[in-house]
């Protein structure tokens, strides 16, 4: 089974909400809610493609200094497995967009249960419950 590594994001704002971004259409999953980032790409550290990603899908700047390494998710889907490091952000620059989502959301970790998700996304909000 072919691996997959992509790295995600959890932004938390001021009042301690996340942003989840709901994939658009025509990709897989659409319409599901997740975290923000993406695929890493050859050469590419975790960090440096997750602030290549958050410049692209949310025209946001970020610096490595401002990512905090949390967890990480590893599920296996039908075609291949994914490994995703899910990284915590409270500090960036710019005002977050929607380049690439069909729709954003901040959302208390308490309330992120009502998001649907991708099976690999899901259990990660019980972990950011209890950090936040």
């Amino acid at each position: 089974m072919k691996s997959l590594l992509v790295v995600a994001c959890a932004l938390v704002d001021p009042d301690d909400r996340v942003l989840l971004a709901r994939r658009p259409e025509g990709k897989s999953m659409a319409g599901l809610w997740e975290f923000p980032g993406g695929k890493v790409e050859a050469g590419e550290t975790p960090e440096a493609a997750l602030i290549r990603e958050l410049r692209e899908e949310l025209a946001i700047d970020v610096t490595q200094a401002c990512l905090a390494p949390f967890t990480f998710a590893s599920h296996a889907y039908d075609d291949f497995h994914l490994l995703m490091p899910l990284f915590v952000c409270r500090r960036w620059n710019g005002t977050v967009t929607a380049v690439e989502h069909k729709e954003l959301a901040w959302v208390r970790p308490n309330r992120m249960s009502a998001y649907d998700m991708p099976p690999a996304d899901a259990p990660l909000v019980a972990m950011l419950c209890d950090l936040l």
